[in-house]
């Protein structure tokens, strides 16, 4: 039960980052530019976290796809956290990481159920 609480709580999470990516959410766009991110990236951005999402969900009745899903989160994430460091902006890591965890957790809780 835990696992499935934890895996649509991470996956409307992930949900909303998508939604604030794809309507342009000011607190998403800045940073996003100050990174060197173009913005003829941020719909595929936005359309990767989106299937992720559904991914998770999806994988509460097929895991395969679940576990497929939530893979491909932790490389996005992953791939956040590296671009937020590359452009030094040590103070802002935290916020890719509060996606990442959550889907980390939703994964290994899959994992274990």
């Amino acid at each position: 039960m835990l696992h499935v609480i934890v895996t649509v709580l991470a996956a409307a999470w992930v949900a909303f980052s998508a939604y604030a990516i794809l309507t342009r959410a000011a607190w998403v766009v800045e940073p996003l530019t100050s990174y060197g991110v173009p913005s003829s990236w941020w719909p595929w951005l936005g359309a990767a976290k989106a299937a992720g999402a559904a991914g998770l969900l999806a994988g509460l009745l097929v895991p395969v796809i679940g576990i497929l899903a939530g893979i491909g989160l932790v490389l996005y994430f992953t791939g956040a956290v590296i671009t937020v460091l590359r452009a030094r902006s040590y103070a802002t890591v935290a916020y890719p990481m509060l996606y990442l965890v959550p889907v980390i957790a939703a994964l290994a809780l899959g994992a274990s159920a």
